[in-house]
Parts: C-alpha cells; sequence; structure tokens
C-alpha cells in the first residue's frame, strides 16, 4: 500500500523531461499519470549490449554491437538519392555502413575515432553491411556491457519526442529520484527469506536496467511471483467468501459404519497420504459448509476407498450418497467394489442406469426415495427427474469433466434445503 504523498503518486509531469504536454500525451497514450505508473509500465523486451562480435564472426540477419575505428565517412548521390556511407575497422575486419537520413547527425562522425555500433547485420557476397546503425563515441556517457529497455510507444509519443530511447532516459531519472526512497515491500520478510528472492525495490531497479542476464532473470521472476502470490490470494479469499456463504450439512458423528469397515473390511493399511485427505475431509464436512473438494490421484491409488470412507461418515450422520460415474462400465464397477467392501456391515448399495429398466427400476426409486438405499451408484441416469433422495448429503463424482455445470447443478437440486457436499475424483492432474 502506497502512503497518500509518498513521491510514487507524483504527477508525471513533474519528472525531469517531461512537463505538461508530454504529460498529457503520456496519459492519453499510456494511461500513465503518476510516477509509479511509469515505474510500473515495464520494458517489452532488451536488446543485450554486454556483448562485443568481432566483424569476421559476423552471420547475415543477426543483430550485434562492435567496436571500431571509423576509417571511412562520405556523402554519395544528391537529391532523393543522396546518402552517407562509411566504413567501420576492427582488428578482424571492415564492415560497410550507410544511412538514408539524419546526415546533419552523422556528418559529425570524426573519422579515426572508435566508436561503438548496434545493428543489424546484411552479408552478400562476403560483405558485410550495416544500414542505419546506432552509434556512439566509444568510452561515451552510457554504462559499458548493459541490456538496453526497449519500451512500448506510439507515433504520437515518437512525435514529441517519447520514444523507446527517451522512454528510458525517463526511466533513468526516475531511479535517481526513486534512489534514496524506500519503496513499500509487498512480499512478508519471512516470505522473502525462504524463497530467495531479491526485495521490490531492486526488482524494480533490475527490471529496467538490469546489469546482467542473473540480475534481469532475478527481477522478472521476484515481479511474476508476486503477480501469482496476489492472484492466488485473492482466488483464495473469494473461494472463502463463497464457501462461508453456502450453508451445508453438518456431519459430526463418526459412528458404527465407519469404524467397523475400518476395524473389519478395510483391505490395506491407509497411506499417509490418505489419512491426511481424511483428515481434511472430515473437518469440511463437520464444518457446517458445503465441500468442494477435488481428489487427484493416479488409477490405483485408493481414491475409491477415501470416497467409501466419506460416504460411511455420511451414513454414520444419516444421510445418503450418490457416486456419480460418466460410463455404465465404470459405474458397474464401484458397484461391485463398494458392495463387496461393505459386504455383512448393513450398508445397502443400488445400482442405477439406463439399461435398467422396468419393475427392477421402479423399485429402486421408490427405495431411494424411501431413505432404504444409503450409497446410490449410477450413470447420467441420476440426474433424471423420477430419481429422488430422502436425504441427500454427499456426492461423489468420478471424472467430472465429462459432466457439465448444467447436469451436475440438476444433481444438487435433489437435495434439500441445501446442497450436498462434493468430493471430485480424478486421475487427470
Amino acid at each position: 500500500m502506497i502512503a497518500k504523498n509518498h513521491i510514487l503518486l507524483s504527477p508525471i509531469e513533474f519528472l525531469k523531461g517531461v512537463g505538461p504536454k508530454r504529460a498529457l500525451l503520456l496519459q492519453q497514450e499510456l494511461g500513465i499519470h503518476t510516477f509509479a505508473d511509469l515505474l510500473f509500465d515495464f520494458p517489452f523486451r532488451y536488446i543485450d549490449k554486454t556483448t562485443f562480435y568481432q566483424i569476421r564472426d559476423l552471420e547475415d540477419g543477426i543483430t550485434v554491437q562492435l567496436k571500431g575505428i571509423l576509417t571511412d565517412l562520405r556523402q554519395a548521390g544528391a537529391g532523393r538519392k543522396k546518402r552517407m556511407t562509411g566504413k567501420l575497422r576492427d582488428e578482424t575486419g571492415t564492415i560497410q555502413l550507410i544511412w538514408f537520413k539524419g546526415f546533419q547527425w552523422i556528418e559529425n562522425l570524426v573519422v579515426g575515432t572508435e566508436y561503438i555500433l548496434y545493428g543489424k547485420v546484411n552479408l552478400f557476397k562476403g560483405t558485410a553491411t550495416m544500414a542505419h546503425p546506432e552509434i556512439e563515441k566509444s568510452g561515451g556517457q552510457r554504462k559499458p556491457n548493459r541490456f538496453e529497455p526497449v519500451y512500448r510507444s506510439t507515433e504520437k509519443l515518437n512525435q514529441a519526442g517519447l520514444d523507446s530511447r527517451n522512454r528510458a532516459r525517463l526511466m533513468a531519472h526516475l531511479l535517481e529520484r526513486l534512489k534514496d526512497t524506500v519503496i513499500p515491500e509487498t512480499l512478508p520478510g519471512y516470505l522473502l527469506t525462504k524463497t530467495k528472492l531479491i526485495d521490490r525495490h531492486q526488482a524494480l531497479e533490475f527490471i529496467h536496467y538490469p546489469p546482467d542476464q542473473e540480475s534481469l532473470d532475478r527481477a522478472s521472476f521476484r515481479l511474476k511471483f508476486e503477480e501469482l502470490f496476489f492472484s492466488q490470494l485473492r482466488l483464495l479469499y473469494l473461494k472463502q467468501q463463497r464457501t462461508l456463504a453456502t450453508k451445508g450439512y453438518d456431519f459430526p458423528v463418526v459412528g458404527d459404519f465407519l469404524h467397523s469397515f475400518y476395524a473389519q473390511k478395510l483391505p490395506f493399511e491407509l497411506t499417509n497420504a490418505q489419512k491426511r485427505v481424511i483428515k481434511e475431509i472430515r473437518k469440511d464436512l463437520g464444518s457446517g459448509y458445503q465441500m468442494n473438494r477435488l481428489l487427484q490421484g493416479d488409477v490405483g491409488s485408493g481414491k475409491t476407498m477415501v470416497a467409501l470412507m466419506c460416504m460411511l461418515i455420511a451414513l454414520d450422520n444419516e444421510y445418503q450418497s450418490c457416486l456419480l460415474a460418466p460410463t455404465e462400465i465404470l459405474a458397474s464397477q464401484h458397484y461391485r467394489s463398494l458392495t463387496q467392501f461393505t459386504l455383512g456391515l448393513g450398508v445397502r448399495i443400488a445400482y442405477l442406469s439406463g439399461s435398467v429398466k422396468g419393475n427392477p427400476r421402479k423399485e429402486i426409486l421408490r427405495w431411494l426415495h424411501a431413505g432404504e438405499i444409503h450409497i446410490m451408484v449410477g450413470t447420467h441416469a441420476l440426474l433424471e427427474d423420477p430419481v429422488r433422495f430422502k436425504r441427500l448429503g454427499l456426492c461423489i463424482i468420478d471424472e467430472q469433466h465429462r459432466f457439465g455445470v448444467e447436469q451436475r447443478s440438476r444433481l444438487w437440486q435433489k437435495a434439500s434445503p441445501f446442497p450436498p457436499h462434493v468430493l471430485v475424483m480424478t486421475a487427470t492432474p
């Protein structure tokens, strides 16, 4: 949070090199109103000027930085065909230079002086040429071995002298003014230590003027981490608000059905992960709010066993459960597994699909509505209007992506007065 009197909230017109007219343009073209707006308008790419190439190593089409002696500079042609040509030589070779505009400035270059060039190489029949290279005197004002930021701009900004290069100068002025200013940190100290992130002030300096690739990477990672961190925090907040707004059934009891199954029928020792998941689900089921939980695990990892224990908790609290599967094959597999696991415990399980017709179907629907069926396993047939539960408290959905939002909402409507708890199982991460 930035204090109201913080320098970052200063109007952009008060930054050196801006003024009222340029400030208005920055506001209209880029939405930059304050120092903070400019600071957080990051470069979209960088020009790597940390390496000097040798002329003999040049390849066609690459963009490079060269250092050498200007050995020739002359005017050629006249009128519209007027151009300036030159030659730059290093210890390995010579490159031809050509300019079609900006002659007044180019004419001030001095033959015999060492210059630094940056531009795109054109290699034709062994001759290297560079058109309109950026050129400056070696040992000039700029820092050597730098990454040069490239900022977004528009035609109007370019005409007003606010192209990328001048935007970079504005940023240099701003960073100089902020040198002794505390930029509020947004992440807690323990998190910075744990993740080994650089602080926010340093990250903002490096993202605009990185001294090297490592500094650029660290700044980029820090700022991306910050963005994702607060995005996730926002999602968690919205999830919490939605959860608190959705009342659900309270399952406070862990009774005979679950205890008997655990003591007599559990076919294997639960893993620590399964125990942890069951503990978390029990907490959700007893919260008084609707549970919406995803259970992800590979095939054979024990998801069905966890789901069964949740359904037994529902049964201990006198609520029915349903298990919805996308295909008859999968639904029938679940039915056989659940029936085998609960044999002798008094758990009444039924199966319903499109292939169950006539009197068997009518009996299942009647028993379900009367509450005599504890666990209902089925396919899309469970979504049909005639299927009514007495006390539906928990829905297990296998492979949720096979069911649409409308289909799932039809299942929720079968519980009253609150929506059922929901546990979604999937093997797809």
